[in-house]
Parts: C-alpha cells; structure tokens; sequence
C-alpha cells in the first residue's frame, strides 16, 4: 500500500481531550506559583458619575491583606488613551482601570483588594465604603436611538454598508408586495464555563509570565507591554487552554490590567478571578433594531431592498459589526439601501460574540424573506432561489465558490420540506402545532497572515508552533492532522504547539479564520521541511529519489515514496542520516493572495430547516429538530467540525427562545447577572440536530481549501426558529427572544 489513510478528511479525536478530561489542562486561574497572592475586585454600584470619597482603612486593617489599590493610589502606568488599544480595539478611547474617579458603567472596577487567600481578599472588599456623586445616566436604546450615528470612523476589519443602488424608497412604494418590519435582538451576554481570569507569575528582574484568558497571547503581550511600559521580552504570556470564549477573549479585560499592576507593585505573583456577576459587567452582544423593507413582484421577485440597523455601543468606544451587508450579499434588488448606525448608551463597549452582526442581520432579512413568500404563496426555498445572488452584489465581486444551491437542496431533502404543508397552523398533533420554517445563513472565509514553526527530529517526530489560541474549536486537533499528512507520521507523532507569545506569530484566533491561516503556516512550514528532506536523500550514493522533483514524491509511513514506482523510497530518518542533521527546522509565515482578495468574495453558505412544536394552550416551545446543510470548503476533520456546527446552532436556539440579559434603566444595570436568571438552553431543550457538509471545491479562499466553521453554526438558526414559530401559530413575533408571554400575547 503506497500511503496510510490521510488524517486530513477524517473524523479524529482532539488530541487534546485526554488532558481536559483527566484534568491536567491548566487554564489561566489554575497556574501555580511560590507565593501567589490574590486580588477581589470592587466594583461601582452606579452607572455614571464620580467617586467622591473611598475608604479602604477597614479593608488594610484585615490581617493577610497586602494592599487596596484605588485610583488614588494606583502605580503610575501609560498616560494616554492609545497605549491601552489593543489589536481588535474599535475607534475611541478604550477603558482605563482605576484610571480617575470617573464612573462610565455600573459594575466599573473602582478598587482591587490584594490579600493572601483569596477568602481574606473577598472579605476585605466587603469593608471598602465608597461614595459617589451619581450623574443622570441612560441604558434605554429606545430612548437614544433617535441620537444614533453613522461611525466617523470604521473599525479595522468591518465592512461599512456599500452605497446605495438605485432608489430603494421609490421603488419599495411603487412595488405591487411590500413587507416593511422592525425586529429586535435583545442584549446577550457571553458566559463560557471558564471566567475571566489572569494569574500573573513574579520572575524577578522586572519580568513576568502572565497566564490570562485570552483569544491572542500576543494581544496581551502588546497590551501590558505598552500599558506598563514594559519591553516584550519582559511578558511572556502563556494561554495554552481557553474554557470557552466566543469573542469575550478577544480583547484584554479588566482583571489583566490589575493583575499586572498588582503584581509589578508588590513584586509578587498576584491572580485576579471575576465572579459569574461580575462576568455580566462588560462585554456582550449589543442590543440591536433592524428595520427591514421588501418591495417584490408578485412572483417574489425583489425590486426594492432597505436595511436599517442601530446598536447600542458605550461612550467611549465606537464598536461596530457587520449587520446589514447580508441582506444585497444574499439576495439581488436592483434598488438597495444599507444603513448601519450606533447610539451611546451608559454601558460597557460590547463586544464580538460568535458571528458578531451576523445572526443580528440575517434574522431581520430572513424573517422579512419568510412573509414574503406567505405575502407572495411563494414556498420560502423557492423564493430564496428566485433573487439568489450568483457575484457579491456588495463588492461586485465573484465568490470564490458558492454552493447555498447545493445547501437548500440537500437540507430540503433531508428534512422532508416536500411534504411541508404551507398553511400556518395547519400541522398540529395533539394538542401541540407544529411549525417548519427555514433561513439562509452566511459568514465571511477570511484568511489572515499568520507563521508557523515545524521542527523534525531524527526520532520521526514532529513539532508544529504558532502563537493562535485554541478556545476549545479543535485546533490542537486539526494542525497536528496536517502536520501529520505532510510528512507523513501518524498523529501521534506530532505535537502541536500553541497559545504562547513566545511562538511564531499569529493574529488573535476569532472570526472562523484560525483554520485557514494557522493551517496553511503550519502546511508551508512541513512543506519546507519536506523539500529539505528530499535534498538530504538525493544526496545519498545510489539514491532511488535523485532525479524526483517534490511533486513526485509522496511522504508516508515515515518514508518519501516516489509516487510512479514506490519501490523507490527513503526513510526519513534515512535522509537525516545523510545530511548530518539531527533535526531539520523551518518557519514560514503566509498571507492572503493580494490577487484573490481583490478579485474574489468568499464567504461560507448554510441552509438551516427547523422544526417546532408550540403547545397551543401554554405557548411552550419545543425545538424538535434541525437540519443545517453547510457548504464551508474542505472540512479538515468532520468531527470536530460538526461539533462546531452543533455549537452554534444549539446558541442559534438559545438566541430565538431563550438568551436576554435585562436592564433596570432605573439603575442602569444589567440585573439577571447569574445562571439562575440569565437563561440558557439545558439538554431537555436539545434535541435532533443533523448536520450536512455539502462538497465544496474551494482553491482562492486559503490555499488549503478551508473556509473556516465557527461562526456559520449559528447564523440562519434564530430566524428559522422564528419562521417555524409562525408556520405553526400563525403568529409573527419579530423581538428575540420569543418567550411564552409573546407568543401568548401576540396575534395571528
């Protein structure tokens, strides 16, 4: 047999699952070192305003308690606001802890008590009395989103709307169908298993090794280097296990920053942990109204498409997603408005959750989609294909591959929409009616420069390096499988290693690109490896590899094989052996193709069919089945990629029936800050998900054909949730999340 079965394509285990179900995987609060104190952090209990007066007497007088910091007292650190901007900082002035005694959100860290024990240290914050000087605050978007604005200036890596085509307003008023609508997304917080957590490790000298959590350990080495006027090579930060994140970690938060001052001012490991309430104190995903306009023929045909869109961002940062582009990347209209706007609220900056914009944007297009095809008897697949898009209709660009076709058909057939009755409220069993709805969902391919380090050693075994994190996607799992292909070796052979400033570079792992970049440096880095391997074994007396080029070899079992005659072969050893070396290492690093990013869009494509039950007397909503036919280009591991998937559809369920952080505008709080009160799904609330790979050919979007997966999951869920919901009631509820009294309250 000329080679073993490749890794790439099939269904492995993460090879880091033994270490996180034994428990020797060591997150950002679980780091051990001699001496290690502990901070609590006081937070403000108004939403804007001053601190007047702070006492931490009661606090210092508590034996084991080391010191209260306080803007008062806080070691001197970067005076200017742009130090403190981080890699994927929006437009503004970023947050500065205990920077003044100004309150800018409830929740605000106003002291941190460094103690011993973490016991001693939580008591003594109890004792910190502070007293503010409360100003007039407001949280309510209703009330500011007449003040809502166009950025002045753009995040890096948003797209703003494209400019309008035609006259969308004409032509919506002129259409014989029109649907106009507003649809609401209410506040979301993230809240991974693992909080916000850094462990700050004292190594004399000025230097230190933080443990934080975080998406991008060289977005926390830049951070702290820059905030506290430290050389990089005085921060190592190490962030090897990351226990959920979804976006939250992008960022630095604000226990980084007072671990790090804490611990340089002491000369001592310091380690702050949030508490679950005070994980609700900053960022989430902002509050979101869309307005929605479909002017159509009455063949569904789109004539007029307007999308309006305001979010809520904080008052110092101007944060922004991608939330109305979906609609013209979706659908064509030869009259398109996109209008993206954002209003200041006395909140946090909110933040990236997983497919930040997206599941806003698609839910409002996607439901106003639904009743036009109710409005037009046109069935909702069809619709879809009738204004389907074949170019970027945004960027006027071709896609580098698209298979939404492919997605709608296999999903329909799968689950059995051909015997979809189109009359609402006309499925029922018992005392249960019973809905099928549909969405389309979609999300940016993106690829971004990133290197990567492969080392291999005369015992076969190989080692693959790069800065990106893993927060839990499988991307331990998916660059050993590469590593493993290129040369060869079975996996167990290869070690990958990642989340450490110390390595090769790479940006911070978010945005469904850390497939694509991180597996194409660790690719080019064996690939070098690979061509060093066969220079060594031409240079052998007789060799059976001296007239083959790279391409006609085939690296398997440990040895490169000629393709045409694999009676010729060189054990790898064999031709370390021959080049005097013990080890061979090279790096790389990769970047997208200039000529692919400006001549081709890629974008990942979904068909996402759902099934609900509506008890009819209660209003109690069951989910009882979805199908999310997918076309994301090469799937690198099937396992863990329809892990991804079912990840974030089961969010796309949590974000249609069940996730809404509330705010008491009265105290400009976040106010069900718990798991008791912030409610997400449980397993009676799952239940069938399917979930389809289509085949997808894809050359431009990466150079290993991979598109990427984390965000797709959950786009296109929440609105087919929705759509089912009104298949089977009758009903059409536009406010996520659809909760028993909407659908008790709402008419048909």
């Amino acid at each position: 047999m000329l080679k073993n079965d490749p890794h790439i394509g099939s269904p492995r285990n993460r090879v880091d699952g033994p270490s996180k179900v034994t428990g020797t995987a060591k997150y950002a609060a679980e780091f051990e070192a001699p001496d290690l104190a502990y901070g609590y952090v006081v937070s403000s209990s108004v939403a804007r305003g001053r601190i007047s007066r702070i006492d931490a007497g009661d606090a210092e007088a508590v034996p084991g308690v080391l010191k209260v910091f306080t803007h008062e007292n806080r070691p001197r650190t970067a005076w200017f606001s742009h130090n403190y901007q981080d890699e994927v900082a929006p437009p503004g002035k970023p947050f500065r802890p205990l920077y003044d005694n100004e309150i800018q959100y409830s929740g605000q860290p106003v002291a941190l008590v460094v103690a011993d024990d973490f016991e001693t240290a939580r008591y003594a914050a109890s004792l910190v009395r502070v007293d503010y000087e409360a100003e007039p605050h407001e949280t309510d978007l209703r009330v500011v989103r007449a003040k809502a604005y166009v950025p002045p200036k753009k995040r890096s890596g948003i797209t703003p709307p494209p400019k309008p085509r035609g006259d969308a307003m004409k032509a919506y008023s002129e259409a014989p169908v029109r649907i106009w609508g507003e649809y609401a997304i209410a506040t979301e917080h993230h809240n991974p298993m693992e909080p916000h957590a850094t462990t700050v490790v004292w190594q004399g000298d000025g230097k230190i090794t933080v443990h934080d959590k975080i998406q991008g350990a060289l977005n926390t080495q830049g951070y702290v280097a820059n905030v506290f006027g430290l050389s990089k090579d005085d921060v190592r930060v190490i962030s090897p296990f990351i226990g959920g994140a979804f976006g939250s970690g992008l960022r630095p938060q604000y226990q980084l920053f007072l671990a790090v001052m804490a611990a340089l001012d002491l000369e001592r490991s310091v380690r702050v942990e949030l508490t679950r309430d005070q994980m609700f104190t900053f960022v989430h995903r902002p509050e979101t109204i869309n307005t929605v306009g479909l002017g159509a023929n009455p063949d569904g045909t789109l004539l007029a498409l307007k999308h309006e869109a305001v979010a809520v961002t904080s008052r110092f940062e101007d944060y922004q997603e991608v939330v109305v582009n979906w609609s013209s990347l979706l659908y064509h209209a030869d009259n398109v408005e996109l209008t993206y706007k954002i209003a200041q609220v006395d909140t946090y900056t909110p933040g990236d959750m997983r497919a930040p914009g997206a599941p806003l944007g698609t839910f409002a297009v996607e439901s106003a989609m639904d009743e036009l095809a109710y409005a037009t008897g046109i069935d909702p697949v069809q619709l879809r294909l009738r204004n389907y898009t074949e170019r970027d209709e945004n960027e006027n660009k071709a896609y580098t591959s698209k298979e939404l076709r492919a997605c709608y058909q296999v999903g329909a057939e799968r689950f059995g929409w051909s015997k979809r009755s189109a009359e609402p409220r006309s499925m029922r069993e018992g005392r249960e009616l019973i809905g099928w709805g549909m969405a389309t969902g979609v999300w940016e391919a993106q690829m971004n420069k990133t290197s990567a380090r492969a080392v291999l050693t005369i015992d076969g075994k190989l080692e693959v390096a790069t800065a990106t994190a893993d927060i839990g996607t499988g991307t331990y799992t998916i660059l050993t499988q590469i590593g493993a292909d290129a040369l060869g070796l079975p996996m167990e052979n290869v070690t990958a290693l990642l989340a450490d400033s110390a390595l090769p570079k790479s940006p911070v792992e978010g945005g469904s690109w850390t497939a694509a970049s991180a597996g194409t440096a660790v690719d080019a880095a064996c690939r070098i490896v690979r061509e060093q391997l066969l220079a060594y074994a031409q240079k052998m007396d007789g060799s059976p590899l001296a007239d083959a080029m790279i391409d006609q070899v085939t690296f398997t079992n440990g040895s490169m094989v000629l393709t045409a005659d694999p009676s010729r072969s060189v054990t790898l050893v064999a031709a370390m052996k021959a080049g005097g070396v013990d080890r061979i290492e090279a790096q790389e690093t990769v970047s997208p193709s200039k000529i692919n990013q400006q001549s081709y869009s890629a974008y990942t494509h979904s068909a996402v069919f759902a099934e609900v039950r509506v008890d009819e007397e209660l209003g109690v909503v069951r989910v009882t089945r979805i199908v999310n036919a997918v076309a994301a280009g090469r799937i690198l591991n099937p396992k863990t990629a329809r892990s991804q998937i079912l990840g974030g559809v089961v969010w796309g369920i949590s974000m249609a029936l069940h996730e809404e952080t509330f705010t008491d505008h009265n105290l400009g709080r976040f106010m069900n800050h718990n798991f008791a009160e912030y409610h997400v799904p449980v397993n009676a609330d799952i239940h069938d998900i399917d979930v389809i790979f289509v085949d997808e050919h894809d050359d431009k979007a990466s150079p290993i054909g991979v598109k990427g997966l984390g965000e797709i999951g959950i786009v296109g869920t929440a609105a087919a949730v929705a759509n089912a919901i009104y298949h089977a009631t009758g009903k059409r509820i536009r406010d996520l999340p659809i909760t028993i009294d909407k659908i008790l309250a709402a008419q048909e």
